[in-house]
């Protein structure tokens, strides 16, 4: 009796399938976590405080881009003491240091989408919240991507809001 080579085997066929599934619903549905932040930023206390989104993220409504905080925005309320918080203190320390605070982006579109805050919140008239998702209730910093990034979501969100889905706006 000829026996059929190991890669033919039902098991080895069975292992094969069941790899690929797990590898794409890990890959896909469960998506890598961001990289840790330096600090553990509290958005519901600087939002409960009355700061809003642009107030640490500069160009949120009126540029391309939006910036994370540098530490002179930091710095213009924690340069003294404001709570007893060891993540505070941290601020002071990058100060003292003289480096940037190294902030990870949580959140980015591939690099040949072409994707304008000011497009959307200026001109099209979303709010932060419409694509970050409740950052108000957030005590620490996102571990995964916090807004729809993905390009079903846009096309959805275009089609709710009857705007043209031509594939060269931002496809780039």
């Amino acid at each position: 009796m000829e026996l059929a080579p190991p890669w033919k085997a039902p098991w080895f066929l069975g292992f094969g399938f069941f790899f690929a599934v797990g590898w794409f619903l890990f890959g896909w549905v469960w998506p890598a976590p961001s990289p840790r932040q330096p600090l553990r930023y509290n958005h519901a206390v600087h939002i409960a405080n009355g700061m809003g989104c642009v107030d640490c993220h500069a160009g949120g409504r009126d540029q391309e881009r939006a910036t994370l905080p540098g530490l002179d925005t930091c710095l213009m309320c924690h340069q003294e003491a404001v709570t007893e918080s060891s993540e505070e203190e941290k601020i002071r320390a990058f100060a003292a240091a003289g480096r940037e605070i190294p902030w990870a982006q949580a959140t980015r579109v591939p690099r040949h989408v072409y994707f304008s805050h000011r497009r959307h919140v200026a001109l099209g008239g979303l709010e932060c919240v419409d694509c970050h998702g409740a950052m108000e209730t957030r005590t620490e910093p996102p571990r995964y991507p916090v807004g729809p990034t993905t390009m079903d979501a846009c096309l959805d969100c275009h089609e709710q809001r009857k705007v043209d889905n031509d594939c060269n706006r931002c496809h780039r």
